[in-house]
């Protein structure tokens, strides 16, 4: 007697809401079932029947090692050898601290958590009662976690599933977010000019990436600096995307503006469960124990998540000056995807800041969400799908980022660019 094999969508689908733990994963803007993943290595990721795929997602950003680096697990090994959890505190967290605190000027205190929803959250709960104020900006398209006050015209999985808010949010809450176009200096002074008095936060992704990758234009991120801190009103960085993607450090090092908060995730956590608030000192020192603003984590800080991160840290600190080959390869690669869809003539755009990137399906520009809402999302679907057939893993979106690792060889760009060409055929 033979067994029949189960789909594991199927399996799933019976006992997880969707079948998935995070919606994107469900494929339900490019259809189909999504591949079910059992293991992964350096660039290349592997489904449950052995076939490999040249990796672009690489988790949503944080294997910008490549995935299972040897220093990496060894570390994560290392800690688990010790214990998983304690609940109280240890030097590897001061360690973290101090690493982030060196590639960051502005972070003069450091709140581990375990992701980087629960900082953007407790971001502006800190704001929030630092300033005794209620309201707060965002940018349509910016996502920052499934936090409820941040959940108002986000991005990436929000705007996937075509839902402009979600239903659980109490209308009052959500009187308390603005969100204005991203990139529109003249929104942004029309709305603190009108609610300053009320404003307790502006928050933004300084490179958007939830929306695909959207780069701030010309003096957008000044301008906003300048009047929050007229206004006091406090600047936070959304940095869980971009933290140590560009160089060691964030990338309000690049532009020399400082937030007053900076939310951090991702990178720092090596692949572990892992999320960050860092700031000035003077907003930092007020949440408890040293002051009145709560926040809590039993695993906040947890000895393999910090042991991975320092992993990852120290290998980025020690190759900073590699950031830059690392750039000139996606950029190579995007050129040369360009002449691809050029050749046959099917309108492309595409959006990078180094090795972040997001092909749009359209003419462009793509400035803002509104314009990234002009992509033909069929037509992205079916690349996908080509690119997927083609053992090249892109993500199940139009509106996400793809990203490069130190791991991608030179060989791997000549593959992923045969498959694309492949694809392009069959459009």
């Amino acid at each position: 007697m033979t067994s029949e094999k189960i789909d594991p969508f199927v399996a799933a689908r019976q006992l997880i809401p969707g079948g998935v733990n995070s919606p994107v994963r469900a494929w339900k803007s490019v259809g189909g079932n999504p591949v079910f993943v059992s293991r992964a290595s350096g660039s290349k990721i592997f489904d449950t029947d052995g076939k490999e795929y040249i990796d672009y997602v690489l988790s949503w950003g944080p294997m910008i090692l490549g995935h299972a680096h040897p220093e990496v697990t060894a570390a994560i090994c290392r800690a688990a050898e010790r214990g998983t959890s304690f609940g109280a505190p240890t030097e590897a967290e001061t360690a973290m601290a101090r690493l982030i605190g060196e590639a960051i000027p502005s972070v003069e205190r450091v709140r581990m958590t375990s992701s980087g929803t629960e900082a953007a959250m407790t971001a502006i709960r800190l704001a929030r009662g630092c300033t005794g104020r209620s309201g707060i900006v965002k940018f349509d398209g910016c996502y920052h976690g499934h936090a409820d006050s941040l959940l108002i015209k986000a991005g990436s999985g929000v705007a996937t599933l075509g839902i402009p808010g979600s239903p659980g949010i109490p209308e009052e809450l959500a009187r308390l977010t603005i969100s204005l176009p991203y990139n529109d200096i003249g929104a942004l002074e029309s709305a603190v000019e009108r609610y300053a008095p009320q404003l307790a936060a502006v928050i933004v992704e300084p490179v958007a990436g939830n929306m695909g990758v959207v780069l701030p234009q010309e003096g957008f991120l000044k301008r906003l600096r300048e009047l929050t801190e007229k206004n006091g009103i406090v600047l936070i960085f959304d940095e869980v995307i971009t933290g140590f993607r560009f160089s060691f450090g964030g990338y309000q090092n690049r532009i020399g503006i400082e937030p007053d908060l900076t939310c951090l995730g991702k990178i720092i956590g090596g692949g572990l469960p892992v999320g960050a608030l860092g700031g000035k000192k003077q907003f930092m020192e007020r949440l408890a124990p040293e002051g009145d603003v709560y926040q809590a984590g039993t695993l906040s800080g947890n000895p393999l998540a910090m042991s991975a991160g320092i992993a990852t840290l120290s290998l980025l600190r020690a190759r900073a000056d590699a950031f830059s080959s690392l750039a000139d390869r996606a950029a190579g690669l995007g050129r040369e995807m360009i002449k691809l869809f050029a050749a046959r003539g099917i309108p492309v755009c595409l959006n990078r800041m180094d090795s972040m990137f997001t092909l749009f399906f359209q003419e462009g520009p793509v400035n803002d969400f509104a314009g990234a809402l002009q992509s033909d999302t069929a037509l992205y679907a079916r690349f996908f799908h080509g690119m997927i057939r083609n053992g090249v893993w892109l993500a199940p979106s139009q509106f996400e980022a793809g990203f490069l690792s130190f791991s991608h060889s030179p060989e791997d760009m000549e593959r992923t660019l045969d498959a694309c060409a492949r694809t392009i055929q069959d459009l």
